[in-house]
């Protein structure tokens, strides 16, 4: 009995054996995305009390943002209800759903790149064929993950402390928190599917999900605590009351979630082949639709593409339909009302709402964009992109099928998000669709950034999401802070026209898309040039 037992033991210590070198390879594979969003996401935290107190730095005008927010049933949709009125807890209803959010984001990423993408292209097969266990390369994964949100939550925790300890711990572990509840669950879907693709996707829809329930329930009940709340994890976010009279064992609910979940992934893993799936992909001629370089580059991408128009369309319906209640809402404060012209470059307060609105969306389009560009890194270090070349396709031409569906994808986002708008608004199509459409200079030139890093720096062309990163915090926190002109001339949607509203200047945006253009030729001739990884 007790030599079996040591056996069971022995066998099952073996399946963890090489975790720890796995979890320093995914490190050093990540050295550069993991910081870029855990930077990103710890200063849009932490730069909101700051421009909170510019735009609310009184005891009544934050009382009279409760009062509104409890009678603003959209704005409760966008942003959830608001708890207490100390800056603390404004911080938390301002931009918690939203870090919890991208810190979702950041875990499926990672896990789904460390465990189904590595069996995709076939290297996790080399790396098992050594003194790696069956479940190491998930533990490894759930570990780098783990950390990574880890990490945001101490920065989150250190850098809201001066607004309460309490506060700001339970903020910081229920930001981490719904970061695990999302990386457990994108281990499960990897489990269940066959394709990298498909499981980034099916767990986006979950998050999705997620935030339509814990907005349907947040419009509900101006006091909180609605049913479809509690559905959410994003909803047991707010539910946590950071500096509002801490719920602690809320925490429970996303510890109990990781865990089940986490068990429920193991359990798949040990009972599925390496490289198989529980959903297998129905496998299919490469004929007729598939005969281009241009038509597999669209089935590769298509499910991204209409994942993020979809959501892009329903973002511009829910921000077109909470315009006029916001511009209600900062009416009253001269500060909210500065920043919001500042940020959409009109006097009209309803107009410099909705400039800045899509403006933030052209922001959030440019990180499609990057995605959509590195996808032909991803193919080439694969391994898959060499037998597409080696057959009658040249590599500008397999490029050129990627890079359509990257930049026109990018205006089919914003010409979705321009009716998006109107059907929210009401009113107004095609100034509304100008204000989307107009970002797509910008977006390109981002785009053009990818492809010129990616064609003349392969192993740096992850820099572009620290490209788009800083370029994304320029545009949310840098009106709001004030930041010196010269700064926020770096970043190219500050040179747009401000629509709608304002009055179109032709030079800037043509000079964007030139750039964008000689970003793209640059990026092409580099590929061109140089050896293609095997």
């Amino acid at each position: 009995m007790s030599a079996a037992a040591g056996s069971l033991r022995a066998g099952g210590d073996r399946s963890f054996a090489g975790t720890g070198t796995l979890v320093r390879l995914a490190l050093r594979r990540d050295r550069v995305m993991i910081p870029v969003w855990i930077a990103v996401i710890a200063l849009m935290v932490l730069s909101m009390p700051a421009s909170l107190r510019s735009i609310y730095g009184t005891p009544a005008a934050r009382a009279g943002l409760m009062h509104q927010m409890a009678a603003n049933t959209s704005l409760r949709a966008m942003v959830g209800p608001v708890f207490a009125d100390s800056l603390g807890a404004l911080t938390a209803w301002r931009v918690g759903v939203y870090a919890g959010a991208l810190a979702a984001v950041l875990s499926l990423l990672v896990v789904v790149r460390h465990t189904r993408d590595e069996e995709e292209s076939g290297r996790q097969e080399m790396v098992s064929a050594g003194a790696v266990g069956r479940r190491a390369p998930l533990t490894a994964a759930l570990l780098t993950a783990a950390a990574a949100n880890a990490v945001l939550a101490v920065l989150i925790a250190a850098g809201l402390a001066a607004q309460g300890g309490a506060g700001a711990v339970a903020f910081g572990l229920g930001v981490g928190g719904a970061g695990l509840v999302f990386a457990t669950m994108a281990a499960i879907v990897a489990q269940l599917t066959e394709s990298a693709r498909l499981a980034r996707g099916l767990t986006s829809g979950v998050l999705g999900a997620a935030f339509v329930l814990r907005a349907a329930g947040d419009s509900a009940s101006s006091a909180g605590s609605s049913a479809m709340t509690w559905l959410s994890p994003l909803g047991w976010l707010e539910e946590l009351r950071a500096f509002a009279g801490e719920r602690w064992w809320v925490l429970a609910l996303f510890a109990a979630a990781a865990l089940v979940q986490g068990a429920i992934a193991y359990e798949l893993a040990g009972r599925r082949d390496l490289g198989m799936s529980f959903l297998p992909t129905r496998p299919g001629p490469a004929a007729g639709r598939l005969g281009t370089a241009g038509a597999l580059a669209w089935r590769l991408q298509r499910g991204g593409v209409l994942g993020w128009g979809l959501g892009f369309f329903v973002a511009g319906v829910v921000y077109g339909g909470v315009a006029t209640g916001a511009a209600d809402l900062v009416r009253d404060s001269d500060q909210a009302r500065e920043i919001f012209q500042r940020m959409g470059g009109q006097p009209g307060l309803t107009n410099a709402l909705l400039a800045a609105l899509t403006g933030m969306l052209g922001l959030v389009a440019a990180l499609y964009i990057v995605q959509s560009v590195l996808r032909l890194s991803g193919e080439e270090s694969s391994g898959r992109a060499e037998p597409v070349l080696a057959g009658a396709v040249g590599r500008l031409r397999w490029a050129a099928g990627h890079l359509v569906i990257a930049f026109g994808g990018a205006a089919l986002l914003m010409l979705l998000t321009g009716l998006g708008f109107a059907a929210g608004y009401g009113k107004d199509v095609g100034p509304l669709l100008a204000a989307c459409l107009v970002q797509l200079p910008a977006i390109w030139v981002i785009g053009g950034i990818a492809v010129l890093l990616y064609g003349v720096l392969p192993r740096g062309a992850s820099a572009a999401w620290g490209v788009a990163g800083a370029v994304l915090l320029l545009g949310w926190i840098g009106p709001a802070l004030k930041a010196p002109r010269s700064l926020l001339d770096l970043s190219p949607f500050t040179h747009l026209p401000k629509l709608p509203g304002g009055t179109v200047h032709w030079p800037p945006v043509l000079a964007l898309t030139g750039i964008a253009v000689v970003l793209v030729g640059v990026g092409l001739a580099g590929l061109r040039r140089r050896d293609v990884a095997g």
